[in-house]
């Protein structure tokens, strides 16, 4: 299994010819409505001849859900598994088209594709539908926790054996700041540390992330966990 970050909260997972694309942002689209939060690192154009067997939305949020990036992957001979809260499926639906499979992903529920169970889970965020997710291909657990604070609610739902856990760790728009997402990944105790949603709109120093097993990603490449 390989992963790649694609910026953000963007994540890609390839099960050998399996594909599992999660929140990608790949346009300038936030800088229309914040002119502050402009892309600071390029899109990879090469990104948009894949094609996702399942496509994730954590909520409805430019950044995660951008109808810019998803019109290149979804839509009417797409055929893809679109797997998103009520926030982000209701919207969905709209502009896909119909030869989609449009999962209603709240938290709670579960769904398996390719031998592979992916879990929605809490996430504690402005978007009061937003989720977090669990991808087990039996082998081991991923943990994207999508965009959210430390809330004590979250914990019940999530398994003691998390291989890896995807955290945010900028500290704005209802986020962890470092400190809140230490906390938390203690709290989890996976075997590997990944801090995401960071260096799109901002420069963040990740050297101040003092989180034991961390591994630092670098936008477009393999992360190893």
């Amino acid at each position: 299994m390989k992963i790649t970050w694609l910026g953000q909260a963007g994540l890609l997972f390839e099960y050998n010819n399996f594909t599992v694309m999660a929140d990608p942002y790949l346009s300038d689209s936030v800088r229309n409505i914040n002119p502050k939060n402009y892309r600071r690192v390029p899109v990879k154009e090469d990104l948009f001849d894949m094609k996702p067997d399942v496509m994730i939305f954590t909520h409805n949020h430019l950044d995660h859900y951008d109808p810019e990036t998803v019109c290149r992957f979804i839509g009417a001979d797409s055929a893809v598994t679109v797997l998103a809260p009520l926030s982000v499926w209701e919207e969905v639906r709209k502009t896909g088209g119909d030869n989609n499979n449009y999962v209603l992903f709240n938290p709670g529920t579960s769904w398996t594709q390719n031998g592979i169970k992916f879990s929605a889970v809490k996430a504690e965020h402005s978007d009061r539908e937003a989720i977090g997710f669990i991808i087990d291909d039996g082998e081991g657990k991923l943990y994207v926790t999508g965009d959210t604070l430390y809330n004590e609610s979250i914990f019940s739902d999530i398994p003691n054996d998390i291989h890896a856990l995807f955290l945010p760790v900028n500290g704005v728009g209802n986020n962890m700041n470092m400190e809140d997402a230490r906390r938390f990944g203690e709290r989890i105790n996976p075997k590997f540390v990944v801090p995401i949603h960071f260096g799109m709109f901002d420069n963040l120093d990740m050297d101040k992330f003092e989180c034991k097993n961390k591994i630092v990603p670098k936008i477009y490449e393999r992360i190893e966990v």
